[in-house]
């Protein structure tokens, strides 16, 4: 079956001040995720699901999906704190969302399908979109067990402003996942790249190092492991009112248990993302000039 999108865009946007996926970034107004729903588009993918909360989807239709709802088929997920597994008790004082293992849960009941999962704030580049789509397009029936990541090369993701935090992908010989590593505080010097390990030592890093930006694809047989996963998250830390359960966990827990395979797939693309109001205008820079190189039209909806 013809693999589809699902978006994670219920994020509030806390340390960016504001509803960061309605923003606008390119020369006639468009968001982030209009590039990311134009390069799907045209490599042939026909279904995008978008994870929200249901109190922002009259602001995020209006500006975002009512541009495309004609040429890709749309539809919506809430990310709800109630909205958990059948028998888990939600605190009463929680209020940060679940995570991001959570978020895709929240979409089990409409995807049938292969399907790709993309931030909603990140520029992933058309051939990120291509390598992983075409991947997911090609599995058979039995390969129900095998996922994928869209590798980065790490150089192609720092940011000009300070230090990082990526998730490095070590791998066997055959492409396939051995964990993902999350490093912090990684940034570029004159003489290389570097991150500064648990101890705060400082070790250098190859600049083609693959790493994961959260460009995944996966079968439905996923959404059996997220269940479990969320429910015993939730059981386990309820009382932890800021832990989240993340995807990659639940990517590296299945790989470690034999349920999945996860293949690394490797791109020149460069990503870019907005986590500061600091950002807004380099990416807007960006944006432009991938226009002007003609990677886009002059405006993406007519």
């Amino acid at each position: 079956m013809e693999p589809s999108l699902l978006v994670l865009a219920a994020g509030i946007g806390s340390r960016y001040g504001g509803l960061k996926q309605t923003d606008s970034f390119g020369p006639y107004g468009e968001n982030i995720i209009d590039y990311s729903i134009f390069d799907a588009i045209r490599i042939g993918c026909k279904k995008v699901v978008f994870i929200i909360r249901e109190a922002f989807e009259s602001e995020f239709k209006e500006a975002i999906t009512n541009k495309f709802d004609d040429q890709i088929a749309v539809s919506f997920a809430y990310q709800e704190l109630d909205r958990v597994p059948e028998g888990v008790t939600v605190p009463a004082n929680r209020e940060k969302p679940w995570g991001t293992a959570h978020a895709v849960l929240v979409a089990a009941d409409q995807i049938n399908e292969p399907f790709m999962v993309i931030n909603a704030d990140d520029y992933y580049g058309a051939d990120a979109f291509k390598i992983g789509y075409n991947f997911l397009s090609n599995l058979h029936y039995q390969d129900d067990k095998i996922y994928c990541i869209v590798g980065y090369k790490l150089a192609n993701t720092l940011s000009e402003y300070g230090s990082v935090s990526r998730a490095i992908c070590e791998m066997d010989d055959m492409n396939y996942l051995k964990s993902l590593t999350e490093r912090t505080k990684i940034f570029r010097e004159e003489d290389g790249i570097y991150f500064q390990d648990d101890n705060g030592k400082l070790i250098k890093v190859s600049g083609d190092t693959l790493v994961s930006m959260n460009l995944m694809g996966f079968t439905p047989s996923l959404f059996r492991h997220l269940e479990s996963y969320v429910e015993e998250f939730i059981r386990m830390h309820s009382q932890d009112l800021k832990k989240e359960a993340l995807l990659p966990t639940l990517v590296n827990e299945v790989i470690h248990t034999g349920n999945a395979r996860v293949k690394i797939l490797p791109t020149n693309a460069s990503w870019f993302g907005v986590t500061y109001q600091e950002d807004k205008e380099l990416v807007r820079k960006k944006i432009r000039q991938l226009h002007h190189k003609g990677v886009y039209p002059e405006k993406l909806w007519s």
